[in-house]
């Protein structure tokens, strides 16, 4: 029996209306267009439908969603959906909710234990991908030697004439980069049908047995084909999951701490890395199963994703999506801290998904991957987040994650001595994560991208001179690594976390999965590629023409991101829908006559008084007014603090 693809028909024909159909019976006017927002509004889908139209709208939406005991208490979440900076001034709000609303700026990481146990839950997620990565770099010393193709004479042997180390260096390059390779042409693309059928928490449980199951097969291989088969099935589980939980994430969060949280799959996917090198030192010294024991220890954080996603709520987003509102609200309310806050984010993003829904139509999966670059709104998005997942490889830090012990033994390190050097790298890589839990949500996702892209770039090209230094001398080891380690350090809280976060907030919710899986297929895509071609590139070009090859590659990615990254930093995920409708010529212009020349005025010149002007204007007021209201008048509730 055949299946038909998912079709998006079928998710949204709940939601079906024209333009002029929705504006007309909800009340709207004044508009802004989803797909050519030329003059940079963004608007609340709510803003300016009169009070009593919006209640009775309301009480409609109640009566057809089969929510008619609640239409009081959504009413009163529309109201402060549609201008949150007022709800002071709502009679209709309970003084216990007006403090509910209060908390959201003044004490804006108070929330529900069941919000933290899912990002919990995410951030396992994430470990499992880290030490899944990781694995393999301490095991290359071992296992290509055992299956016999090494890419390298012993250290201090001649060379063996019989053997093509050459050839090698390219079958040890492809089956690291089976996981990749499984993710960017089969798990990446399997999240979109999966989370259609199953939801989220069932595409996660689904990756999670792919990641527990062929790991430990990895440990049991006896030849390399073998390996490089396991290496693909773990791709499957890695990329539907690094499609999924993201998105998961983004989700169940609410704006003002979306990128803080959100964020934590790269932070403790730098913890699985660091856990991973952790277990490479643990094994060394078993012998000739060391590699194998390398390989298989990352079964262990997929055992608590396998067990602990079914006690997480699912998206309330994914069920809004099915039409089912009733357990949208319900998972609201175990993510909220009111029921208020969760009816005001129902009827929100249902008005937000209506609008979304009159420019997607009506698609399949293979229409809605088209319009991935047909629709102006989602292909701006598309750009954006091939951009920054891009520079992830560009950046060079996978070079390091991949095969740094490789990297240190070249160097002048001890297979010991450059287990222990990556586990340093691994923990820099993890500590350097975490200012980035509150810088990501006030300087902003661009703003970080654009100051730690030239420190990467400058302190690869120190490392570069340092292997210059004869290693006779203990200064090129430590010198290397100091200068890696700083590398590290600037990745962490910059282009470490920024493209999973990104990704999985700036496409519309749907072509959300399509668009997500595109990204993170992008990214394994090109680590498969670095995975690959790196073992022969160390042959040809050595350390040094490597790490000169990525410090120019980070210049680039700079200028890629300075023009078509847009900031998301503080907005809902339906108002950036109207962020992602400003044409991508728009915004390159004003970085380039505008906010560049500003900055050079600024902090070049040190001329003081310029004022640069904001490339978006606000129609209506949003949820970031509630802060900006909130802070501004913030001495009434917190004293002045």
């Amino acid at each position: 029996m055949s299946v038909s693809p998912p079709n998006e028909k079928d998710d949204l024909k709940h939601l079906e209306a024209t333009d002029e159909q929705y504006e007309h019976e909800k009340g709207r006017t004044n508009s802004v267009s989803l797909s050519k927002n030329v003059t940079a509004r963004i608007q609340n889908p709510l803003e300016g439908i009169p009070k009593a139209t919006l209640m009775r709208n309301v009480e409609e939406f109640c009566r057809e969603s089969n929510m008619s005991d609640h239409v009081a208490l959504v009413q009163r979440g529309a109201l402060v959906a549609q201008d949150p900076s007022k709800f002071e001034e709502y009679e209709e709000l309970e003084e216990a909710e007006r403090d509910a609303l209060r908390n959201e700026v003044l004490h804006k990481w108070r929330q529900p234990w069941r919000l933290y146990f899912t990002i919990i839950l995410c951030s396992i997620g994430a470990a499992v991908q880290g030490w899944d990565q990781t694995g393999s770099n301490g095991a290359n010393l071992s296992w290509p030697t055992d299956f016999g193709v090494p890419s390298s004479p012993p250290t201090g042997q001649p060379a063996d004439p019989s053997v093509d180390y050459g050839a090698n260096g390219w079958i040890i390059g492809v089956v690291n980069s089976g996981p990749y390779i499984g993710s960017a042409f089969l798990g990446c693309w399997m999240s979109d049908p999966l989370n259609n059928y199953f939801g989220r928490r069932g595409t996660i449980f689904f990756s999670a047995v792919f990641c527990f199951l062929s790991v430990i097969g990895s440990g049991f291989t006896q030849t390399w084909p073998q390996l490089f088969v396991c290496r693909l099935l773990l791709g499957v589980g890695m990329g539907a999951k690094a499609s999924t939980v993201p998105i998961y994430a983004a989700e169940n969060c609410p704006a003002a701490i979306r990128g803080g949280l959100v964020m934590s799959w790269q932070m403790w996917t730098a913890f699985g890395i660091f856990l991973g090198f952790s277990a490479n030192l643990a094994v060394i010294n078993t012998g000739a199963i060391a590699w194998r024991l390398q390989l298989g220890s990352a079964f262990i954080p997929a055992v608590p994703l396998l067990v602990g996603v079914y006690f997480c709520p699912e998206s309330p987003r994914w069920y809004i999506k099915k039409g089912r509102y009733q357990d949208a609200f319900r998972s609201l309310c175990r993510l909220r801290n009111t029921p208020l806050q969760a009816a005001r984010d129902l009827y929100y993003i249902q008005a937000q998904i209506l609008e979304e829904a009159a420019i997607a139509g009506k698609s399949n999966y293979v229409t809605r991957f088209i319009e991935l670059f047909t629709i102006p709104r989602v292909r701006r998005a598309t750009l954006a987040s091939f951009t920054v997942m891009l520079a992830q490889q560009m950046c060079g830090i996978n070079i390091i994650a991949f095969y740094s012990s490789t990297i240190f033994q070249d160097a002048g390190a001890s297979n010991v001595t450059a287990l222990f050097v990556s586990w340093g790298f691994g923990l820099v890589n993890f500590v350097f994560a975490w200012p980035a839990v509150w810088t990501i949500d006030t300087w902003g996702r661009r703003t970080l991208l654009l100051f730690t892209f030239p420190q990467m770039a400058w302190t690869l090209f120190a490392a570069m001179g340092c292997n210059f230094i004869p290693q006779s001398n203990p200064a090129h080891l430590a010198l290397v690594a100091l200068f890696v380690f700083m590398f590290s350090a600037f990745y962490s809280p910059g282009e470490g976390p920024v493209p999973f976060t990104y990704s999985a907030e700036v496409f519309p919710l749907s072509h959300r999965e399509v668009g997500m899986a595109w990204a993170v297929a992008t990214c394994l895509f090109w680590a498969a590629v670095l995975s690959i071609s790196l073992p022969r590139l160390l042959q040809v070009f050595h350390v040094y023409g490597v790490f000169a090859f990525y410090g120019g590659l980070n210049i680039l990615a700079f200028c890629m991101i300075f023009l078509f990254v847009p900031e998301t930093k503080q907005r809902t995920l339906e108002e950036l829908d109207y962020v992602f409708a400003v044409p991508t010529r728009t915004h390159m212009k004003y970085q380039l006559t505008k906010a560049l020349p500003w900055w050079i005025k600024t902090y070049v010149l040190f001329q003081k008084g310029h004022k640069l002007e904001p490339l978006y204007h606000f129609d209506g007021a949003t949820q970031a007014d509630q802060y900006k209201a909130m802070n501004k008048n913030n001495d009434m509730f917190v004293g002045g603090h």
